[in-house]
């Protein structure tokens, strides 16, 4: 029972992170930059935001007016933007193969086959999702590197724009510890029921020289026994 209820939690874990992940691409905000200023002599401050995602790159005013440029078309985006787009695209195709064959590898599900082929389909399974979820980690990485290198950059060259890391972001980490921690769930459900806990001794290889020794001693005995029994037997005819 309890294997039933750590593969549905894992498949939960799994589904819930992968949800999230498509969820961070529809985002805004994954670098924004604020910027403050007066207007002219005044001493009103203005407060600008520029902030930017994996499609277009926007700039609000304080009034609430927003204005968005689309990103171009595939080959002029910047590569890094097209590189993260790559690997968030892979990690949800290798979530999505994974979740369906885990379906099939569920001990509570009656498709599949018998319980060997399901806790297979069901490590593939734990697999696809793994690559899944180490495709989606690098792509948050590999932008967060961008906006960390933006922001030393700014630090040395005041006139250069000084980003922060935006909610998405920080939304896809925990989406990706959450797939991690749905696949070491099913695969320590397979590992229990392959490897269960059984009662060896801590050190086989002396127990099996303790039993041949003792097979050979048993061996000797007979033998010494089997060779004693004629002389017992011509000292009783003697006697006779």
């Amino acid at each position: 029972m309890w294997r039933r209820r750590a593969q549905i939690l894992g498949l939960l874990l799994c589904t819930l992170g992968l949800g999230l992940v498509v969820s961070t691409l529809a985002m805004d905000h994954w670098r924004s930059a604020q910027l403050e200023g007066e207007v002219g002599k005044s001493s009103v401050v203005v407060t600008a935001w520029y902030w930017s995602d994996l499609w277009r790159d926007c700039y609000e005013d304080s009034s609430a007016l927003v204005n968005c440029v689309d990103l171009g078309v595939m080959w002029t985006v910047k590569s890094y933007i097209q590189a993260v787009r790559g690997l968030l695209m892979i990690g949800i195709s290798l979530g999505l193969f994974g979740t369906v064959l885990v379906f099939f590898g569920l001990e509570c599900t009656r498709i599949g086959g018998e319980q060997r082929s399901k806790d297979r389909l069901l490590m593939t399974a734990s697999a696809f999702q793994l690559l899944g979820c180490v495709s989606d980690l690098a792509a948050y990485c590999l932008y967060i590197n961008r906006v960390v290198v933006a922001y030393l950059h700014s630090k040395a060259d005041p006139s250069k724009m000084s980003y922060e890391i935006g909610p998405p972001l920080y939304l896809g980490l925990v989406a990706t510890f959450l797939i991690f921690l749905g696949c070491i769930t099913h695969c320590a459900t397979v590992y229990r029921r392959e490897h269960p806990q059984s009662r060896r001794p801590m050190f086989p290889v002396e127990e099996q020289e303790f039993r041949g020794r003792k097979h050979i001693h048993g061996h000797k005995n007979r033998s010494s026994v089997s060779q004693s029994a004629p002389a017992y037997k011509m000292t009783s005819v003697v006697i006779v």
